[in-house]
């Protein structure tokens, strides 16, 4: 469609939702583009920025439905084909995706974005498949009847140098599990055993996958996820044989970890009913937690390089049986990342993103008291800023400060997640005062939290940690912070 060809007032509506798109004002600008439309709905020029609106604001099948007219009525829009093939990335369709990008390279061979965008999607389905051909795959688990009748495992490609900060716990999962694996005839040497229950605990999002997952490629060892929901059965004895099949299939295939995911889910305290009360799920947890402590045991008689690893945001909810030596006996607390981790962070999930010069102490600053996963992600919705721009005008336009900062002053999407965890988790494990009026006086009352004595002082640096960011005057200094380096420097 020509310029000569569309309505001069329906123009006018794009241009003006152009201009709130280079603001930032994504839903005026879904406004304007659509008041184009109601005067020429065959402005394609309005349907593709729409799209790519809908886009960034990750209203995907909104997004897909505005390229697919465009297509309609440009069926040779290369730029269309390559964000269908992006949404297809996005929702894991990733046959979907190449098709795409190949029709893109149809109508238009030297197209550089299409090549580069089939070239990585290739290259993670030959990974994938490579992966799948070392080991059988994290997700070829099977399951007939309620019980696992083969465990997927697989082999990680990821290094320590993925994980930022956490020297300490490093350096205890390198000396502990990764020298065991990689030199056993040592720790046999000096009586050590060879496999060991490791519990990696903190607020959400400080990394607990991302070491198991370093922790394997560093050592090349088998690792299986074990899934509460493929463990777990109704019919009596499933849940029980299906735990004994992991740590089995585990031992078949050592050196081996098995990560728990939610250790609290799966290892809940007995005697409290658990969720729901008595029968059903609670009873099948009970029964879990009791062949829990019976494989534990015999990996504390015969650890045969075999390495249990349980994450968790709430250790206090784990049964006291499974956490004593032997079974869970070592701890880890990860902490949020400190300034000069967040400044690394950022060069971390902006690597392959081409930008200009980034303030990282500035970004540091904002972003006081984040968690590396809310880093990422507020770094993966800034990269779109750029990404689309290109797509729009046909020139690069490199990832800015600025970008980022944008996203961190979005109220909906540039929070931290520990905030609200801090708040959460207090109120549950930290013994509160509460004033009362009994017989007409003021009597304080102590609540006390969920920790007993001993775990007071086992997950002293977490409650340590808590109550300093919910401290209120932590939270004016940080609020303060944030707000200084967003605004001003």
């Amino acid at each position: 469609m020509t310029d000569q060809q569309v309505n001069e007032e329906a123009k006018q509506h794009w241009r003006n939702g152009n201009a709130f798109f280079e603001e930032n004002k994504y839903v005026e600008a879904i406004s304007e583009y659509n008041l184009a439309l109601a005067i020429d709905q065959n402005y394609v020029d309005a349907h593709f920025n729409k799209g790519l609106t809908e886009r960034l604001l990750q209203d995907l099948e909104s997004s897909k439905r505005d390229f697919e007219i465009v297509l309609s009525i440009d069926p040779k829009s290369v730029d269309a084909m390559v964000l269908l093939g992006d949404i297809a990335e996005e929702t894991n369709d990733i046959n979907k995706a190449k098709d795409w990008y190949l029709k893109a390279l149809a109508v238009n061979p030297e197209y550089s974005e299409a090549r580069t965008r089939l070239n990585k999607v290739n290259e993670f389905e030959q990974a994938s498949a490579g992966q799948q051909a070392v080991k059988q795959g994290i997700d070829e688990t099977v399951i007939e009847e309620g019980q696992i009748k083969k465990v997927g495992f697989y082999k990680s490609s990821s290094n320590f140098s993925k994980v930022i900060g956490l020297g300490k716990a490093k350096k205890y999962l390198i000396d502990n599990i990764i020298l065991s694996m990689q030199h056993p005839e040592l720790f046999r040497k000096y009586g050590k055993k060879q496999g060991l229950g490791l519990i990696l605990y903190g607020p959400p999002g400080t990394g607990k996958t991302l070491i198991v997952n370093a922790i394997s490629g560093e050592s090349g060892a088998n690792v299986i996820i074990a899934r509460i929901n493929q463990i777990i059965d109704m019919y009596t004895g499933n849940t029980e044989k299906n735990l004994h099949a992991i740590f089995e299939q585990a031992r078949q295939n050592a050196p081996c970890i098995i990560f728990f995911d939610e250790l609290d889910a799966l290892g809940v305290k007995r005697g409290g009913g658990g969720a729901g009360g008595g029968g059903g799920e609670s009873s099948a947890l009970r029964l879990a937690v009791n062949q829990f402590l019976v494989e534990m045991n015999g990996l504390e008689e015969n650890p045969a390089g075999i390495y249990v690893i349980g994450a968790t945001n709430n250790p206090w909810d784990i049964d006291p049986a499974l956490k004593r030596s032997g079974r869970f006996g070592d701890r880890i607390y990860l902490s949020p990342p400190n300034y000069a981790e967040r400044k690394k962070l950022f060069d971390l999930y902006t690597k392959k993103t081409p930008k200009e010069k980034i303030d990282t102490e500035r970004l540091s600053r904002a972003t006081m008291g984040f968690s590396p996963a809310d880093i990422e992600r507020i770094c993966d919705k800034a990269t779109m800023t750029p990404l689309l721009h290109e797509f729009e005008s046909k020139k690069e336009r490199k990832l800015k400060t600025s970008d980022l900062l944008n996203i961190l002053k979005d109220k909906d999407t540039g929070g931290s997640s520990l905030d609200e965890w801090y708040l959460m988790v207090k109120k549950e494990i930290i013994s509160t005062r509460e004033v009362q009026i009994v017989n007409g006086k003021k009597q304080e009352i102590v609540k006390e939290g969920k920790l007993n004595a001993e775990e007071k002082i086992l997950y002293k640096t977490m409650i340590n940690d808590i109550k300093k960011n919910t401290n209120p005057l932590i939270l004016l200094i940080k609020q303060f912070m944030r707000i200084f380096a967003l605004y001003v420097f």
